[in-house]
């Protein structure tokens, strides 16, 4: 399975990578597309650890996501399960695993500063990082979807599970979106990939 990595990773990462996965308990695989996540890691009853990454991400996505899951690792190594998921501890080794990648051998130039500035104070999620995720779309196979913060006010949309929206106002955060047929309101994080249904100006009122 490492060798295959090679097809899902910038070819100049690949090595580097493989430093980092050698560890005979450490088992990585690849995924269909799973809808609420890009990656994950957890530790198996048999004392292995397994990371699993989905395989419809680009290669830039893939790599971060990656190097996200191998810095949970190595923190369960370091502190075993006595610290936040996402905590200071895991901040930092993702730090220091994701230094060597920064640079302009592996990631185009577009990204680099936004990746600088985001690893600055690293997330649970490079979702979270407005400016950081629409760029690393844009490194996606055409798929139909846009972010919810990239749809017009008004305009209608849905989600994988065919449930329908209409956007509303931006709080701080979140964005206000009314569920079509209940009209309920839900808060949704502005990256969450969506399909526009009508536009703003042929919405529903």
């Amino acid at each position: 399975m490492r060798d295959k990595l090679k097809d899902y990773i910038p070819e100049n990462a690949f090595q580097k990578v493989l430093r980092l996965l050698d560890d005979d308990n450490l088992v990585v695989k690849i995924k269909r597309e799973r809808k609420t996540r890009h990656g994950d890691y957890k530790r198996l009853l048999n004392g292995q650890h397994q990371i699993t990454i989905n395989s419809n991400l680009n290669e830039y996505r893939f790599l971060i996501t990656l190097l996200h899951e191998i810095a949970h690792f190595e923190t369960y190594k370091e502190y075993s399960r006595e610290i936040k998921p996402h905590g200071k501890e895991w901040k930092y080794t993702f730090q220091l695993i994701m230094l060597p990648f920064l640079n302009p051998e592996i990631f185009p130039n577009d990204l680099l500063p936004l990746l600088a500035k985001h690893f600055k104070n690293p997330k649970a999620s490079s979702d979270t990082d407005a400016n950081l995720a629409l760029a690393l779309k844009q490194y996606d196979e055409p798929n139909g979807k846009t972010y919810v913060f990239e749809v017009p006010y008004g305009s209608t949309f849905k989600l994988h599970n065919k449930r329908i929206f209409k956007k509303g106002n931006k709080r701080v955060k979140r964005i206000e979106c009314v569920e079509v047929n209940t009209g309920k309101l839900y808060l949704f994080n502005p990256n969450a990939e969506v399909e526009i249904v009508i536009p703003a100006k042929a919405g529903i009122s």
